[in-house]
C-alpha cells in the first residue's frame, strides 16, 4: 500500500459471501467506526484516526467498492445500496469483536451510516454525518441553476454504459475536479495522498457508479419507505455541513431534524474534506458525540 493510516493494523474481513473488506484497526476501548467518502478511501480519516484511536478502537474500512475492498460487478440494484452497504458494516464489527458501536460517516459513507443507524438501531449507539443531506432530502432541493452544482449525481445517476465510459476515458480528470473543486485548503490532501485517491478510483470506476446510481433508485425506495413510516433515527446524531442550505435555499437542520430527533447540527468553515481540513475540530465533535 502506497500510504496507510500510521500505527493502523490493516486485515481483510469477509462480510458476504462475495465481499470482503480492506480495513484499518487502531487503538483500544470503545469502538468507533469511520466510513469515507467520494472520490476517497479509508486514508481521509488519517488525521482523525490516530487523534481518537487515542481513547477508542477506531476501524476505518473502505467501502464496498471502493479502495481495496471488493467489488462484486451489480448483478442488480441491491448490489450497491446503502442497504447493502449499511449490512457490510455492521457484520464488519461484529466480525472484530464489536455487536454495538459508534459510527461516523463522511459524503457517501453518510449515507451507509444513516442506512446502518435506520435498518440497525440495536448496532448503532451514536451517528455522525458529515456534509451530506438524507438521500430524499438531496434530491428535493437540487432544482434549478443551483443543481449544476451536483451534475455528477445526475450523470452517475443514467442506465449503465454511458456514465462509465465518459468517466473511464479521463477518470483522472473527472476525479481530480472534485478532490480540487471542493477543497479550500489544497494542502490538507498532499501529492501522495491524491495520487492514491486518483489511483483507487481509476480503478474502481464501475462500482463506484454503480454505488452512486443506487442513490438514485433503490436507496431513494428505501428512503421513501421509512418517511411513510415514520420511521427516524433513535440514536444521537450529530450532523457537520458547509453552508450549503444558505447557498440553495433550504434549511439543512430543519430537514435533518425530520430524521433525527436528538440532532446536534453545525456548519463549519472548512471544505468538503473537512476531516482533513480540520481534524481537531471534526475529532473534537465526535468526541462530543460519544458521551451523548
Amino acid at each position: 500500500m502506497t500510504t496507510a493510516i500510521p500505527g493502523f493494523d490493516y486485515r481483510r474481513v469477509t462480510v458476504a459471501d462475495d465481499v470482503t473488506l480492506s480495513v484499518a484497526v487502531g487503538g483500544s476501548g470503545s469502538p468507533l467506526v469511520l466510513l469515507h467518502g467520494f472520490p476517497q478511501t479509508h486514508l481521509m480519516w488519517r488525521h482523525v484516526a490516530v487523534d481518537l484511536a487515542a481513547e477508542h478502537t477506531v476501524i476505518c474500512p473502505d467501502l464496498r467498492g471502493y479502495g481495496a475492498s471488493d467489488k462484486p460487478a451489480a448483478r442488480d440494484a441491491g448490489t450497491y445500496a446503502k442497504r447493502t452497504m449499511a449490512a457490510d458494516i455492521v457484520t464488519l464489527a461484529r466480525e472484530l469483536g464489536h455487536p454495538r458501536f459508534a459510527l461516523a460517516g463522511h459524503d457517501r459513507g453518510a449515507l451507509v451510516a444513516v442506512r446502518a443507524g435506520l435498518d440497525h438501531p440495536e448496532a448503532v449507539s451514536q451517528l455522525a454525518a458529515f456534509d451530506v443531506l438524507p438521500t430524499l432530502d438531496m434530491w428535493d432541493v437540487l432544482h434549478g441553476a443551483g443543481a449544476a452544482v451536483a451534475f455528477h449525481l445526475y450523470l452517475m445517476a443514467q442506465p449503465p454504459g454511458l456514465p462509465e465510459q465518459l468517466i473511464s476515458g479521463s477518470p483522472d480528470a473527472f476525479f481530480g475536479y472534485f478532490l480540487d473543486a471542493w477543497t479550500r485548503d489544497q494542502a490538507a490532501i498532499p501529492p501522495t495522498v491524491r495520487a492514491e485517491y486518483l489511483r483507487a478510483s481509476r480503478e474502481a470506476v464501475p462500482s463506484i457508479v454503480a454505488d452512486y446510481r443506487a442513490s438514485a433508485g433503490i436507496d431513494v425506495t428505501h428512503d421513501e419507505a421509512d418517511r411513510a413510516a415514520g420511521r427516524r433515527l433513535a440514536m444521537p446524531v450529530t450532523v457537520v455541513q458547509q453552508d450549503w442550505g444558505a447557498a440553495l435555499g433550504y434549511d439543512a437542520a430543519a430537514l435533518w431534524r425530520a430524521w433525527a430527533p436528538d440532532l446536534v447540527h453545525h456548519t463549519t468553515s472548512a471544505g468538503h474534506f473537512m476531516a482533513e481540513e480540520a481534524p481537531e475540530e471534526i475529532a473534537g465533535v465526535l468526541r462530543t458525540l460519544v458521551t451523548r
